[in-house]
């Protein structure tokens, strides 16, 4: 079979599995999901063996020592994969969900119900983990999910795989419901991202290369964030020791992610006294400053800020820095730089907070705390199947709900329109 037949094949069997998932009992899904749980445990050593062949091949092909990371498995991140599992399973289901009911003078009632998307393709690079994330949040979302992962994790991802149809299987739902592409192929992905008839969403989770591949063939809806260009704003107001331990956890806890702070703004009325000590912090943490002309007067260290610095994800020990003179111009700044992720202002002025809030245009937005928070996990959605920064459907980390729509129902007792 080539690969068109086989990912056309692929995509009739989650088309056929996506209706008994949508049908499933809550109890179904759950036991799903436990049962997935208790074979990754079981089967922890076969997942770490394959792993650890994986991750001697990307070794042998040059990959980088980022690429490395993201792809190893330890004992521990076995057992956070079955936890994960169990914690979706703890969740609330949403499929069934009636809200917003009310009788019209007519008679019926009209409200609307959540239902599943349906048949959801996921695209994914390194993350072996991600293969149980995906499983867990489509299943119990009442969706049947085509997963791809990157090659360089096809060992793990496939033994991942077989725990997962274990658990499908021990609650009577078709193993056809989350299926592992077994193939390396790259055109796997191009008929995976062009098969409406079978395909309802695609969520890329990769580099910003393989979100706008993705995102350019795609002809499906695609749930993605190409960049993450976070800012902190230290406002006027700011207590400096929060703003201290904020923008530290924000910027050096971990450089390579997406909700990684890459930019701070400074109030001009505070740049004196504060500008100094938060970028000293930075440099002590091996952090390049990037600034404007006025930082570089108050920050020896600093080098010249470029047009394209402000736009830019770093990912990596640089960050972009700009005294402002406040509020308004810090909101301007964000809302022209960023890539509408995640920003954080520092204040004790309420106003300010709240303005911030109101008219920065980003998918997550905080005060008096870190851009890391900006996570499925943390934000209390069980896990997430990824970030999105487009505005309609779902934006921000995209846990059960994101994986869900509405549809209207209406509840009548013979009535019709006049």
């Amino acid at each position: 079979m080539d690969v068109k037949d086989y990912m056309q094949n692929v995509g009739r069997n989650a088309r056929a599995a996506s209706r008994a998932t949508a049908r499933a009992s809550t109890a179904a899904k759950n036991t799903a999901l436990l049962a997935m749980a208790a074979a990754i445990r079981a089967r922890s050593g076969e997942l770490l063996a394959a792993n650890a062949a994986d991750v001697a091949e990307a070794r042998a092909n040059g990959l980088d020592a980022a690429m490395i990371d993201r792809l190893t498995l330890s004992a521990k991140g076995v057992e956070t994969m079955a936890e994960g599992l169990e914690q979706v399973a703890a969740l609330p289901d949403p499929i069934g969900e009636i809200t917003d009911m009310k009788r019209r003078p007519s008679g019926i009632q009209v409200g609307r119900m959540r239902v599943p998307l349906g048949v959801v393709g996921i695209i994914y690079e390194a993350r072996p983990n991600v293969t149980a994330d995906a499983a867990a949040l489509c299943l119990k979302s009442g969706n049947a999910a085509i997963l791809r992962g990157g090659k360089e994790a096809l060992r793990a991802n496939q033994a991942i795989a077989a725990c997962v149809r274990e658990g499908l299987a021990a609650a009577g739902l078709p193993e056809t419901a989350v299926q592992v592409i077994e193939t390396t192929d790259r055109e796997a992905v191009s008929h995976l991202v062009a098969m409406p008839e079978y395909v309802d969403v695609i969520v890329p989770r990769g580099g910003k290369g393989l979100i706008e591949r993705v995102s350019k063939d795609a002809k499906v809806p695609v749930i993605k964030h190409l960049d993450g260009n976070c800012h902190v704003y230290v406002d006027e107001s700011a207590d400096p020791a929060k703003a201290l331990r904020i923008l530290e956890n924000a910027k050096t806890q971990r450089l390579g992610t997406c909700n990684t702070a890459e930019s701070l703004l400074i109030a001009r009325s505070i740049a004196v006294s504060q500008a100094p000590t938060l970028c000293a912090m930075l440099t002590a943490k091996g952090v390049e400053i990037r600034g404007c002309a006025e930082t570089m007067k108050l920050v020896p260290q600093a080098v010249a800020a470029s047009e394209e610095d402000y736009y830019a994800e770093y990912l990596a020990a640089i960050i972009s820095v700009k005294v402002v003179a406040g509020i308004d111009e810090a909101i301007e700044h964000i809302n022209k730089y960023s890539s509408a992720h995640t920003e954080a202002i520092i204040t004790e002025n309420y106003t300010n907070a709240m303005r911030f809030l109101r008219e920065v245009d980003s998918a997550s937005v905080m005060v008096n705390a870190s851009t890391r928070f900006a996570d499925g996990f943390e934000f209390g959605l069980g896990a997430e199947i990824g970030i999105s920064t487009d505005k309609f459907h779902a934006r921000g980390p995209v846990g059960l709900e994101g994986l869900t729509s509405q549809k209207w129902i209406v509840l009548g007792d013979g009535e019709v329109r006049a």
